[in-house]
């Protein structure tokens, strides 16, 4: 069905493209299906049976096709979704041109697998035909044959086009030829209703099971009915929600290129679509991405849930574009790695065109790259669907198990103190290593209570489950640090062979570059003027190591002066987001020093020979930066676990290693 923001349109079996009955859909009613004609309901019926003939036919005259074979592994993959075709195929005014549809299936079929999309589903979002007469639905069925054929994955549902009245209107050319029967050999097939007209389809991908549903345009209280069970029998699969009628766009498609307003707030419940919410998908917290058709132009919005989460309400359709859309898609590339779906909206029988041959509206149609159609999706796909794939949880694991060879420090702040509460001055954290570097508190004058507190926050791969909340600067200087005692054995060591420091950092959203920034996690006390080091991007005041957040991005930075040389080695990372743990690890090999960033090697990891780390036989700072021999920052932020071993580890010892 063609319908605007506005006015929800329907267009009569065989009237004009523009002979259409209007209601108001926005207002609550929601379009009643035009009736269709009995002659068009007692055509010839396009049997399944001849699809696997046609099927392949088509397939062999395509020659160019290539295997249905999507990687259900892979952390990236793609939904394909193909919204109303209906101008394509208008059998009953001898109007049928399959080409355009056909020629996106055998994209979709060419793009699964290998390569970057990894097509793993289709769904197409209904009105298939103009006018649901028979010898439409008999073209239909040769082209979905092409998908058949190749064992492709793929759902369908009824438009207003398709059909008449709601989905126990009884047998009709769209179920004799897309209905349940069609995809009994279907591996993503998971059942329909007694009506045959809702159906529920899985497919897996980045390991794990997806359910689509895919409902009826008009669907009715059994309808919902089902649905809701077959959401409640598959309770760890993410839903994704396919209907002709959920949301339309609040302006008009007069607007062009279809911009107005906020492109990612500019669609609105139909009243259908309120029915479908407050039935359906409000208390079923599973369903995070509802796609339908129907209305123009494209738009897109976000509603809570009853579980206070989001569920991101999407229109896509193109039929009042060149060639009625041209079997355009939509491309919904997830990745599991990014936690983002990106969308773009591509018409694959124009780009499988020569360029120099498309005509001018081909040529602006082969790509769609408004705001409304070529935009991503920020999801973090592990917290969205936590409420029912509970996230595991890694256990703290026993500081024994973390004393590798070689450890000389293990410092740790689990089992000591209540979140929230304060360490006072002259409080001792002991070394887990039984070397015997602990730490002592010690607070600027002047500095409030709480300024270091116990936290049970902590990177979800860091063994103790706890960290220290820093809350320090500069301007004036202000806030409690710790340092290894005067006769600690940490204090004089050189690490000639190597060495491996690794800690882990959590940065507030009030860290401030002026106030905060080069402010260090650990440092090493004694200036480097002092160890008679000089020459280039030597500064003789700053110490003689520091492992720090730079005021330049908030990059992690390792800044050492080794054995060997007279000036300094500097090993910068990139910029660290806020509220985010951060594992950084230093690993020098006796020769080199790197620095990584989640278990990542940086990319300014200098080439140049690192023998060591000076020592003037000073202490250590856990959270505090010397300057000119005076403390000049403290740090802000969180700290949790801080190693030092001495020898160079692998990442597959590191503290993150699983």
């Amino acid at each position: 069905m063609s319908m605007n923001g506005d006015h929800a349109s329907q267009e009569p079996t065989g009237q004009s493209r523009r002979g259409f009955l209007r209601n108001t859909a926005l207002a609550g009613a929601g379009a009643a299906a035009a009736g269709v004609g009995a002659s068009a309901l007692g055509g010839t019926p396009a049997f399944a049976a001849e699809t696997a003939a046609t099927g392949a036919a088509d397939a062999a005259k395509s020659g160019g096709t290539g295997r249905w074979s999507p990687d259900p592994t892979a952390l990236q993959f793609t939904l394909a979704v193909m919204p109303d075709t209906q101008f394509l195929y208008w059998g009953s005014q001898d109007s049928v041109n399959r080409t355009p549809q056909e020629e996106s299936f055998r994209y979709i079929i060419d793009n699964s697998g290998g390569g970057t999309d990894n097509i793993v589903f289709m769904a197409h979002l209904g009105d298939l035909t103009q006018d649901a007469d028979a010898s439409s639905f008999q073209q239909v069925d040769k082209a979905f044959a092409l998908l058949d054929s190749h064992g492709a994955a793929y759902s369908v549902l009824a438009g207003n086009h398709d059909v008449t009245g709601d989905d126990s209107r009884g047998d009709t050319p769209y179920l004799q030829t897309m209905g349940p029967q069609r995809f009994k050999h279907a591996k993503t097939f998971a059942g329909a209703d007694p009506t045959g007209y809702n159906t529920a389809h899985i497919f897996q991908a980045a390991g794990r099971s997806w359910l689509v549903l895919a409902l009826d345009w008009r669907t009715t209280d059994q309808g919902f009915a089902w649905a809701d069970q077959v959401i409640k029998s598959h309770p760890k699969m993410p839903v994704i929600l396919t209907s002709h009628d959920i949301v339309a766009s609040p302006y008009d498609d007069n607007v062009f290129p279809y911009e107005s307003g906020d492109p990612e707030d500019n669609a609105v419940l139909s009243g259908y679509g309120q029915t479908v919410w407050d039935k359906l998908i409000n208390d079923n917290d599973q369903v995070f991405l509802t796609l339908n058709g129907h209305y123009w132009p494209p738009g897109r919005t976000t509603k809570k849930n009853a579980a206070g989460n989001d569920v991101h309400l999407h229109i896509t359709n193109y039929q009042n574009r060149y060639f009625g859309g041209g079997g355009m898609i939509r491309l919904y590339h997830f990745d599991l790695v990014r936690n983002t779906i990106d969308v773009e909206t591509i018409n694959p029988w124009i780009l499988a065109q020569e360029p120099e041959s498309r005509n001018e509206l081909a040529a602006e149609h082969a790509r769609i790259t408004g705001p409304v159609d070529n935009f991503s999706i920020p999801i973090d796909f592990e917290q969205r669907f936590s409420g029912f794939i509970p996230v595991p949880v890694r256990p703290a694991r026993p500081a024994g198990k973390e004393l590798v060879k070689g450890t000389l420090a293990y410092w740790r702040f689990d089992g000591q103190g209540a979140p929230g509460t304060s360490l006072s001055a002259g409080q001792t954290i002991r070394d887990l290593s039984g070397k015997g570097n602990d730490l002592t508190v010690v607070t600027v004058p002047g500095t409030a209570a709480d300024a270091l507190t116990w936290s049970d926050d902590h990177h979800p791969d860091q063994p103790g489950h706890a960290s220290l909340k820093f809350a320090g600067g500069r301007n004036p200087v202000h806030g409690t640090y710790l340092t290894t005692k005067t006769k600690a054995p940490l204090n004089t060591e050189t690490f000639r062979s190597g060495y491996t420091i690794e800690t882990f950092v959590m940065l507030p959203l009030d860290w401030d570059a002026g106030n905060n920034g080069n402010a260090s996690i650990l440092s090493r006390r004694g200036s480097a003027g002092a160890a008679g080091k000089h020459g280039k991007n030597t500064d003789v005041n700053e110490p003689l190591a520091q492992f720090a957040v730079t005021n330049n991005g908030r990059e992690a930075q390792f800044n050492h002066y080794p054995l060997n040389d007279t000036y300094p080695t500097t090993n910068w990372g990139h910029g660290m987001v806020e509220l985010k743990w951060w594992h950084l690890a230093v690993v020098n090999d006796g020769r080199y020093t790197k620095l990584y960033v989640e278990g990542a090697p940086v990319v300014d990891n200098p080439n140049r020979l690192s023998v060591g780390l000076t020592s003037l036989g000073l202490p250590w700072l856990v959270g505090g930066h010397e300057y000119a021999g005076a403390i000049d920052v403290i740090f802000h932020g969180n700290v949790g676990d801080i190693r030092i071993v001495n020898r160079p580890l692998s990442k597959g010892e590191f503290l993150t290693a699983k």
